[in-house]
């Protein structure tokens, strides 16, 4: 006899997926202004570190002098002077141009040129491949920047429990959930957006597609839910909210969370050393700090941070591998809360690129924050590690929740990789599945 197949979908990714579109919309002050002004004025952090103009040491004008910046380049693209005098690339900083903050102009300027030249803006929907075309005020231009084949992740994901209403997913390790970064099409929510089109060719609704309502890393695997209908999307938010909020409130560590939250979620980790105490509850705050690779900065452990209750058990202690298994419950959401806290108590998750003992990453230069430049095609891998790095073993086992419409209780459990699984677990699963046999 054999099992089942697991119950799920997936579809396999795209060699490159459909690159980016960033829509704006000219306002008022930027009326009359060039199109190249507009986008190497506004958005200089679009352009590669090393712009077309300084790795050919060519001018988008045919000039090939020098690497002198020359009135007559400046002058061509609306720039009304050079305060370098022939020296931009080791310049330190450019106060010509725009609203120019960009430490090198040349190099911003070389790379808009090549874009709009490449046919990748249009004006109104229209393409426009004439840089000094000027724009007026309420007209949207959209920037297309171009597809790139994304790093591996995988793309099946699990159904663990479905209804009209909501959707819990088995999230595999090393899927992103929401676009960010490296990752802008290979995330869970492209997948639900393709299931979601392919059913509605044989049923016709007036409901959103699904959407998490809440996020798990990338390298965290397990349940994830998801919202099928406006109503259950704005009840769920509420009951992950509320259950935060209430940690900032009372900081309740005696109640049991059923008794007053709506949902309440285990984790299931693997950390590094014997943890001492068979249990112990973490309420370190979590702020964020600026963090190279991270536009929005890295969530680290600070008391000046915002308040965070995790409660752990220990399962099991690997004297000889020297690591703990642990059970967490979370009773609020703070991002990586619970790599944080584990890692602010001494014993951060085994392979963990990241988060070290105290809660904070354990490589930080703060002379190495570089706002730098995402290169046309694709993102630029940042040096350290950042908080989308697998590695680390942490399995969202449990949810605990009322239906969102009907108010009864259900139980999800999401099934247990080997790694994370006590020995009497293992054992368990073994003589079931011989079993089946």
């Amino acid at each position: 006899m054999t099992t089942a197949a697991p119950r799920g979908f997936g579809v396999p990714w795209p060699e490159l997926n459909d690159g980016i579109f960033y829509k704006d919309v000219v306002p008022s002050s930027d009326h009359e202004t060039t199109l190249i002004q507009f986008y190497s004025s506004k958005y200089g952090n679009s352009a590669p570190v090393q712009g077309i103009a300084l790795q050919s040491r060519e001018k988008p004008c045919g000039i090939r002098d020098s690497m002198s910046c020359g009135l007559s380049w400046w002058t061509r693209w609306g720039v009304k002077s050079c305060s370098f005098d022939g020296n931009c690339p080791s310049s330190e900083g450019c106060a010509t141009g725009p609203g120019s903050g960009s430490k090198f102009l040349e190099p911003v300027l070389g790379s808009w040129l090549q874009r709009i030249q490449n046919g990748q803006i249009k004006i109104d929907g229209r393409v426009v491949t004439d840089p000094n075309e000027s724009v007026s005020a309420g007209l949207e231009v959209v920037y297309h920047r171009l597809p790139w084949k994304e790093p591996d992740a995988p793309y099946f994901l699990g159904i663990l429990y479905e209804d009209d209403n909501m959707i819990a997913l088995n999230k595999p390790s090393g899927l992103q959930v929401l676009p960010g970064g490296l990752f802008q099409q290979r995330t869970v929510l492209s997948q639900l957006q393709w299931q979601d089109s392919k059913q509605s060719t044989l049923l016709s609704s007036q409901e959103p597609q699904p959407v998490p309502v809440h996020r798990l890393g990338r390298g965290t695997s397990g349940i994830l839910l998801c919202a099928k209908t406006k109503i259950a999307k704005s009840r769920l938010s509420i009951y992950f909210a509320d259950g935060t909020s209430l940690v900032g409130g009372k900081r309740n560590t005696t109640k049991e969370p059923s008794s007053v939250r709506k949902i309440s979620k285990i984790y299931r980790a693997l950390v590094n050393g014997l943890v001492d105490e068979d249990e112990v509850i973490i309420t370190e705050p979590i702020g964020v700090i600026k963090y190279p690779g991270v536009a929005k900065g890295l969530y680290v452990a600070s008391p000046s941070g915002k308040p965070a209750l995790s409660k752990v058990k220990v399962l099991e202690r690997n004297v000889q591998g020297n690591c703990s298994l642990v059970q967490v419950e979370i009773q609020s959401g703070r991002p990586h809360q619970i790599r944080i806290h584990l890692s602010f108590i001494g014993h951060p998750l085994l392979g963990d690129p990241l988060y070290v003992s105290g809660g904070k990453p354990g490589c930080f230069d703060s002379q190495s924050v570089d706002e730098g430049f995402a290169q046309d095609g694709g993102y630029c891998r940042p040096q350290h590690a950042v908080p989308g790095d697998c590695g680390y073993f942490l399995h969202a086992h449990q949810l605990l929740l009322s239906h969102p419409v009907t108010d009864e209780v259900i139980k999800i459990t999401a099934p247990l990789p080997s790694i994370l699984q006590g020995q009497g677990e293992a054992q368990s699963i073994q003589r079931e599945s011989v079993g089946n046999f």
